[in-house]
């Protein structure tokens, strides 16, 4: 539309300006026509008058009158189209200019305000991009793996030979380049890089492991990273009841060739005034650990008795003692006293022993033994078996009577009574009274931790000089607790303690005798292949059970592992509770079952080739349900790498995630398949690994 032009006189007319009666007229006139220009003017006039208006603002007329005339007679017009595309343009300029001065100033501010950040703030902030970036990149990997479909996805590569027992996070030659030692050289450092998104092959003439019973006192040489020498050199008590036997490693247990295990557990439950290890049951200890657990012997005989028993040792290339523990299919995992607190909630364990573990108590001015007692339940008992303690022999070699006497000393002022001495052994008991702390005489002994220190359930945490578990609700003596198996349900007061009532345990049991009931129908045709289960026939007992250990990556209560105690199963469950949900491992650990917290962003602790089924329930909604701090896919390569050949993999979630998890489970080969579950909007997912081989060169 064109714009209306000012009539202020008629064409051709020569007007004086300064006469009054033009003003008269022209006002009225003025007046009249811009009424009738404010009815008829388009939208589009109205931001031509705005511009005029802002042009006005920045360019006041300083004139005499408001308008002047032109050289042919009439009054020039300041909108006019000449003078108004050069204010216009002046108007344009000094914007322009302003913004760039406003630009330079805030660039300025912010160069400022960057150098001025502390080399940890700008470490936090590189960091919290990274993590950003990644999760993008997650994401959308994700989402390209789920909108591509199993069939059009790249297969995962093989790892190289010398990667058949790589676990992630233990990297001893890095770790003494960057000048660690003391040995913190073998502790858990997770750091970029040190995953391998490659599939983990196991040896050459790797073998199924044999079925339990027989499994637990012989396995395969080949399946295990260990020399024959080592077999033979080895010297501690628990390590040396060993044979290596062609093709096969046994453990002779009852051998008449070597010290019993049987005859040393005897003495020890004489030594608590028990009549033989059976009784330890009464005595109220059900879980014990077990440092540098030799290669699990200890544990195997007391299995039986109804004791649970959890090896911790540290990371070894080669003659592993957790690797072993776990080939005979035994609780095990990595874990050193070196400098942090294992990731176990404080009042875990009824005993912990460790017979000739090679730890010096008497370091670092006793902080491990301190870790000990953080472990030990009110009442708990602490068995040091060592040459050590030998006082005849310690009388002679001053250095080891030095050891002793401050050992002694320690443990005395944290309050631990020593119990028996007999031979190399001894067994302290850890006190029940916390009156015995306040009681001791100022200056003696750790201090307590404070409220802040007193962490129930640290995570790899730097070790602490003070003593914890004082301020926890979950102080009851040993003696005092619910005896095993009627400990597995806990009493009313006791689940109080961790809020929670007894109808909720009681519900959550009966969801889980259920889903295991499913499970078993599920897989028994396949683990039961040389002993076919018929419709009506009872389940086969051992050794015809494949099934030895189960990893349970998000364990809840537990309640997994209470339902295969319940049906009977000759198992035992790693129970892990991840640090992105609620920690349920105080109460798992109180029903006297087995845990661990663990960050599921990281390896896990153990070897490859671990664990006979891997049970998953609702941990992909927990862990990239709303958002993810790390690939899926990695994940999956992790639960690949601890898997035994052939063995299980079940995962219940929500029907899009077990999309994108049978996508991730074509990548690694697994044969799958989906299975709905009644009367949910879940579905469950049943993998089988299959038995790859690498060939001979």
């Amino acid at each position: 539309m064109s714009r209306p032009l000012h009539r202020g006189v008629s064409v051709g007319g020569r007007l004086s300006v300064n006469g009054p009666d033009f003003w008269d007229d022209s006002q009225m006139k003025d007046k009249v026509e811009k009424e009738d220009l404010e009815r008829n003017r388009s939208p589009g006039d109205q931001t031509y008058l705005s511009t005029k208006f802002l042009c006005r603002v920045l360019f006041p007329d300083n004139s005499p009158s408001k308008h002047s005339l032109g050289e042919n007679g009439l009054i020039s017009d300041p909108f006019s189209p000449g003078a108004g595309r050069n204010r216009l343009k002046y108007a344009l300029l000094l914007i322009r200019l302003s913004l760039v001065f406003i630009i330079i100033l805030a660039l300025t501010g912010s160069f400022w305000w960057t150098i001025s950040i502390t080399s940890s703030s700008r470490g936090q902030i590189y960091h919290g991009y990274r993590k950003l970036q990644e999760q993008v990149v997650s994401d959308l990997r994700d989402i390209g793996q789920l909108s591509l479909g199993a069939a059009n996805v790249k297969d995962v590569e093989y790892c190289p030979p010398e990667s058949e027992n790589f676990i992630p996070c233990f990297n001893v030659s890095e770790n003494l380049d960057l000048g660690l030692s003391k040995g913190e050289e073998v502790d858990r450092y997770c750091g970029p890089g040190s995953r391998q998104n490659c599939l983990v092959l196991p040896p050459v003439n790797y073998k199924t492991p044999l079925r339990w019973p027989t499994g637990r006192d012989v396995i395969w040489h080949a399946n295990v990273n260990i020399t024959a020498q080592e077999v033979l050199s080895s010297g501690s008590l628990t390590k040396r009841l060993m044979m290596l036997e062609e093709e096969q490693i046994s453990f002779r247990s009852d051998s008449a060739m070597f010290d019993s295990i049987e005859d040393y557990s005897h003495q020890i439950a004489e030594m608590i005034e028990l009549r033989n290890e059976s009784n330890f049951v009464q005595a109220g200890v059900r879980t014990i650990l077990d440092i540098g657990c030799g290669y699990g012997s200890f544990g195997a005989h007391l299995f039986s008795s109804q004791l649970l028993t959890m090896c911790v040792a540290n990371y070894e290339a080669s003659g592993s003692q957790v690797q072993l523990t776990l080939e005979r299919g035994l609780p095990a995992m990595i874990g050193s006293f070196n400098s942090k607190q294992l990731p176990y909630p404080s009042l875990s364990f009824d005993m912990i022993h460790c017979a000739e573990c090679h730890v010096d108590w008497d370091q670092k001015d006793g902080i491990l033994l301190v870790e000990v007692d953080r472990l030990l339940r009110p009442g708990g008992y602490f068995v040091w078996t060592s040459t050590v303690t030998n006082t005849q022999r310690s009388v002679r070699n001053k250095v080891s009577l030095k050891k002793w006497n401050f050992v002694r000393n320690f443990a005395e002022s944290m309050c631990w009574e020593l119990s028996a001495q007999q031979d190399e052994t001894v067994v302290w008991k850890k006190t029940s009274l916390k009156k015995c702390y306040v009681a001791r005489r100022p200056g003696v002994g750790p201090s307590l931790c404070s409220k802040g220190q007193d962490i129930e359930s640290p995570y790899y945490r730097p070790l602490q000089a003070c003593i914890a578990g004082t301020q926890s609700r979950r102080w009851i003596p040993i003696e005092e607790r619910t005896k095993w198996p009627s400990r597995a349900k806990l009493n009313s007061s006791e689940l109080k303690i961790h809020g929670l009532s007894s109808e909720a345990l009681a519900e959550d049991s009966l969801n889980w005798n259920s889903a295991v009931n499913n499970y078993w129908s599920l897989l028994s045709p396949l683990i039961f292949s040389d002993h076919p289960k018929r419709p009506g026939d009872d389940d086969p007992s051992p050794p015809y059970n494949m099934l030895r250990n189960v990893l349970d990556m998000n364990a809840h209560f537990g309640g997994l592992n209470a339902a295969l105690l319940d049906a009977r199963k000759s198992v035992w469950v790693m129970n892990v509770i991840p640090t992105s949900g609620p920690n349920y491992l105080p109460l798992i650990l109180d029903r006297g079952f087995v845990g661990v917290l663990h960050d599921w962003c990281e390896a896990f602790p153990t070897y490859p080739r671990t664990y006979d089924l891997i049970h998953a329930n609702g941990l992909l909604s927990l862990e990239f349900g709303q958002h993810s701090r790390c690939p899926m896919f990695d994940l999956f390569i992790e639960m690949d790498r601890v898997l035994r050949p052939e063995g299980w993999v079940i995962i219940r979630d929500t029907v899009p995630l077990i999309e994108l998890a049978r996508a991730h489970a074509a990548r690694l080969k697994w044969d799958a398949r989906v299975v709905e579950v009644e009367s949910s909007d879940e579905k469950l997912l049943i993998c089988q690994k299959p038995f790859s081989r690498r060939q001979a060169s």
